[in-house]
């Protein structure tokens, strides 16, 4: 594989990964936070709605969730084309 193939390969694996965390958090906070919410008001958690749970704190909490999601699966590439640090 040339050099030029492997960097858009590599880039193209980068940018699929930031697209699916930038998906899953729009979905959880917008979606769940804002869309949802009426559907999710039944639903007690922690003393409060869920739908109100997901717009204060599980946005938050699935932000932290994809960092480390994130992190782990850019390590996987890394080494899978070669970039990783040594």
């Amino acid at each position: 594989m040339t050099e030029n193939s492997s960097s858009n390969a590599y880039w193209s694996a980068n940018v699929r990964v930031i697209y699916i965390c930038l998906a899953i958090w729009a979905i959880v906070s917008y979606g769940f936070g804002i869309l949802l919410r009426p559907a999710l008001s039944g639903i007690a958690v922690g003393g409060t709605d869920l739908g109100f749970w997901f717009a204060q704190q599980g946005s938050i909490v699935v932000f932290i969730v994809l960092i480390f999601g994130y992190s782990v699966y850019m390590n996987k590439i890394d080494r899978e084309f070669g970039v990783d640090e040594q």
